[in-house]
């Protein structure tokens, strides 16, 4: 496949911004090698909705419609790109890149009532796999914020490749993740390029 013809966006998680952690890493890479990829600006990250989240990934993708696109969500990111799977009717996803998402809120409390737009009652997993073809699911193994369980289902339920990152905790910049080649090479992977 033709890089030029691949978009990559990025979609940062709760309280996150477009440059944090390995973003800019990754961006940069890319760039290297001739791929377009953009860290998206998610409105309100400290109090978001799902369905302005769905909104901004939509409107990207739409931007490009003959080009192929690659999703990469870290932590609420990877939840929102499921919502936008399961209601879209793109053509042109050609893969997702799901990095330390869950699929369902563990937590309790006001961060729980805040993030409830995110996860739906139930996913079509089926729609999600007609939408997009190719699924790879990134996760520490000792991730304190998601439990690694949650990539174990999500990388089942989509037919994922898993890849663990060894005490990589939350694969963010609190844990220490600048840079995540793990992720670089499952675009390679899903572009097909050498």
């Amino acid at each position: 496949m033709k890089k030029e013809s691949i978009k990559v966006f990025i979609i940062h998680g709760f309280e996150g911004h477009p440059n944090g952690g390995w973003r800019p890493w990754l961006m940069t890479e890319l760039e290297k090698q001739g791929i377009y990829c953009g860290s998206l600006i998610m409105k309100n990250p400290n109090s978001p909705t799902a369905f302005d989240w769905v909104k901004e990934i939509d409107y990207n993708v739409k931007k490009f419609p003959k080009d192929k696109v690659i999703l990469i969500g870290h932590s609420l990111g990877v939840p929102a790109i499921l919502k936008y799977l399961q209601n879209t009717k793109a053509k042109n996803i050609l893969g997702s890149i799901l990095v330390s998402g869950p699929y369902k809120d563990d937590r309790k409390g006001k961060v729980k009532e805040v993030l409830k737009s995110f996860f739906a009652v139930s996913w079509n997993f089926e729609k999600m796999k007609i939408s997009c073809k190719n699924f790879i699911v990134i996760h520490g193994s000792n991730d304190p914020v998601v439990h690694f369980s949650h990539s174990e289902f999500l990388s089942h339920e989509l037919n994922g490749k898993l890849v663990s990152v060894k005490n990589g905790g939350h694969l963010n910049g609190s844990a220490g993740f600048y840079n995540l080649p793990e992720a670089l090479n499952a675009v390679k992977i899903i572009g097909d390029l050498k």
